[in-house]
């Protein structure tokens, strides 16, 4: 491989991904990693999304060349959608932003970048992480430091592979920022549960009214249903008015009446056909 054998995930989203013969495949959207009970956690593969918005998995194996913004392929490319494994994780989606504890007792810190590095073997490992401190603790760590961040190695804490405390999502998001609504509505409806309304959550109003436009149905009365009463009506009050009342159609009467209640007046009335009392769907004109 004549790439640089050294890769932080986080720059890599978004990365164009080339044949050999110079034509774009796709772009990357995420790195598939497996995180082991023992040993450092493995890259096994890239997820690329395609022309027709198909995010499809790239092994590793079939990556020839890492270099500054491109990612050289042998061309083989199975075009079958990625469905993530029970094993397997996100590097971007679900580990940015994870935080972890240091084996030295000297605090704990959140996770905003992972190196993965290839091995003489060709498997890539993940190596390195970048922490960020939580508070103002100095640890006895001796490597790269800039202010409260660290670079260290992967062995240096616990917890990567659990996602038991809450976790932020303005990384995952900043990876994703030039993401149409519709491309974005692709990555959140294939992670988590938890995980797809920590990122919802981190949205914007207007941002997530859009992305939830492009949602299958069971995603958005998922996503609503888990905001913040006073802001799932905010929320609905930016969507587009027929897709709102189709929204509002699908919830529980009682909670529609709600939200209903506390939009603003403006959106309530331009919402044609959104009283839940009628159950009715507004007629096209």
């Amino acid at each position: 491989m004549s790439a640089a054998t050294t890769v932080f995930v986080a720059r890599l989203a978004g990365t164009a991904v080339f044949d050999p013969i110079g034509d774009q495949v796709g772009r990357v959207r995420d790195v598939v990693v497996l995180l082991r009970p023992k040993g450092a956690p493995r890259a096994v593969g890239l997820v690329v999304e395609v022309p027709g918005r198909r995010r499809v998995f790239l092994p590793l194996t079939r990556v020839t060349a890492i270099d500054a913004g491109q990612v050289i392929s042998t061309g083989l490319v199975n075009m079958r959608r990625f469905e993530q494994r029970a094993l397997e994780s996100l590097a971007v989606s679900e580990l940015l932003e994870r935080r972890v504890e240091f084996v030295d007792g000297s605090g704990s810190g959140t996770v905003e970048d992972l190196a993965i590095e290839r091995q003489r073997t060709g498997d890539w490992l993940v190596t390195k992480l970048y922490v960020r401190r939580s508070g103002a603790q100095k640890g006895t760590l001796r490597l790269r430091r800039r202010g409260d961040a660290l670079v260290v190695d992967v062995d240096a804490v616990t917890g990567l592979a659990g996602a038991s405390q809450a976790q932020g999502a303005a990384m995952l998001l900043a990876a994703y920022d030039e993401l149409k609504p519709a491309d974005l509505a692709d990555v959140i409806h294939d992670l988590g549960e938890t995980r797809r309304l920590e990122v919802a959550g981190a949205l914007d109003n207007e941002r997530l009214a859009d992305v939830l436009e492009e949602l299958p149905e069971d995603d958005q009365v998922a996503i609503l249903s888990g905001l913040d009463t006073d802001r799932a009506a905010d929320v609905l009050g930016a969507m587009q008015p027929d897709d709102a009342a189709d929204l509002l159609h699908e919830l529980p009467e009682a909670q529609a009446a709600q939200l209903l209640e506390l939009m603003e007046p403006e959106a309530r009335a331009t919402c044609a056909g959104c009283s839940p009392t009628t159950r009715t769907r507004p007629v096209a004109s």
